[in-house]
């Protein structure tokens, strides 16, 4: 086992779906040991989504939920309760997306668990926050995504709204949740004080529209759906070729001089109206149309090593089964095998950061549901009889 920078921290998980489990990966794969309490019926609710592997595995949840153990414990029942306050009496963190207030429902909310362990660190994450007019309302990643504005800016200029391929405001309020859990325990380790964090969806994804609030906090314009454009500089998007498209980011002078040079329009240079990258994006309809009669001549593959062979920052768009067997990331390493006990070696995408001395925890896949139930509540004090007395009644189950 790696031993990571936050090998020691113990963490509570109580979540569903995407933003807390997200979050807690993070964390395990920094070290942290990551309990992750289940509903004994159903457990997270990823378990039941396609596509199922042999014994009705979840392909998704075994990689999102790597690296943590699984307690199956029915907070609703008294025993439960007491087992649950027990533990979370020993842990560091807890991270939870329920609905607000059911945790408070549930005489588990900060307050009480505060009371019980003043150096925890409590993360709850929501759609919309825990206070303010929309804090009741169900929220969603594709809800957060389109108040938040991100919808109104994606896609193609006069085509119905899109949101991101990939759920983006879970993901960036799991990001930032375990981004809150290491500066809380900073501030602990000066005061020896826990914190309460409220992270939502839907403030997540506002914070992402950094150009948005320049051009709208300087103009009073607002930004609509370009494509794959960039907000203010051109060219810097994909471009046809003759098989297909590829992306091109010639911004700099530099780079827009050798862009013109492989195009073999070095007129373009003189061009006021493609003066700077600023000109050229106020004159970008006419410029991509210009652009695109000399790149839809040749295909993907010849522009893209011209054009890296200039320096000229440009890719092909990848689907993803290059990107799963794409030799730059096998040659840094970040594809993985997790082993599982039933599964065997189950691939998982590697997280994106590299320490000099430090290392990312690469353990076993997500576990079953119950999987550490036992030695979990055995560590709480319960007998072997109390643990299968509690299995018969469904406070548990054991995998």
């Amino acid at each position: 086992m790696a031993r990571g920078p936050l090998s020691g921290i113990r963490v509570v998980e109580v979540g569903n779906y995407m933003a807390a489990p997200f979050c807690c990966m993070q964390l395990a794969d920094l070290g942290a040991e990551v309990i992750k309490v289940e509903v004994p019926t159903t457990g997270d609710l990823v378990r039941g989504s396609a596509p199922f592997l042999e014994g009705g595995e979840s392909s998704t949840f075994i990689r999102l939920n790597r690296n943590k153990r699984s307690l199956a414990l029915d907070l609703k029942d008294a025993r439960g309760k007491e087992l649950f306050r027990e533990l979370v009496s020993r842990v560091d963190v807890l991270v939870e997306n329920l609905r607000p207030g059911t945790m408070t429902e549930l005489g588990l909310g900060h307050p009480e668990l505060a009371a019980l362990n003043p150096r925890l660190i409590y993360v709850a994450i929501s759609g919309w926050g825990q206070t303010g007019p929309y804090a009741g309302l169900a929220g969603l990643d594709i809800m957060a995504q389109a108040m938040s504005g991100l919808m109104s800016i994606t896609g193609e200029p006069g085509h119905p709204p899109v949101k991101s391929g990939v759920p983006l405001c879970d993901l960036v309020c799991g990001l930032y949740g375990a981004m809150a859990v290491l500066a809380a325990l900073r501030t602990r380790d000066d005061d020896g004080k826990g914190e309460f964090i409220d992270i939502s969806l839907f403030e997540s994804g506002v914070s992402l529209g950094i150009w948005e609030a320049g051009r709208f906090f300087a103009t009073g314009e607002v930004p609509g759906p370009l494509g794959s454009a960039h907000q203010s500089a051109a060219p810097y998007q994909a471009i046809r070729a003759s098989d297909g498209y590829f992306t091109v980011g010639a911004t700099s002078p530099t780079n827009w001089n050798a862009f013109c040079e492989v195009l073999g329009r070095s007129d373009w240079e003189d061009d006021p109206r493609f003066a700077t990258a600023s000109s050229r994006h106020v004159h970008r309809e006419t410029l991509i149309e210009q652009i695109e009669s000399v790149t839809s001549t040749r295909p993907i593959g010849h522009w893209v090593e011209a054009l890296q062979g200039a320096g000229v920052p440009c890719a092909e768009i990848q689907s993803y089964d290059k990107v799963f067997s794409d030799p730059h990331l096998a040659a840094r390493g970040f594809f993985w095998d997790a082993p599982h006990p039933t599964l065997g070696a189950i691939r998982q995408l590697g997280s994106p950061i590299n320490f000099s001395r430090a290392e990312t925890r690469r353990d076993g896949a997500g576990p079953a549901l119950g999987a550490d139930s036992a030695a979990i509540l055995a560590e709480l004090g319960c007998s072997a009889e109390e643990v299968a007395s509690l299995a018969r009644r469904g406070v548990t189950k054991l995998a």
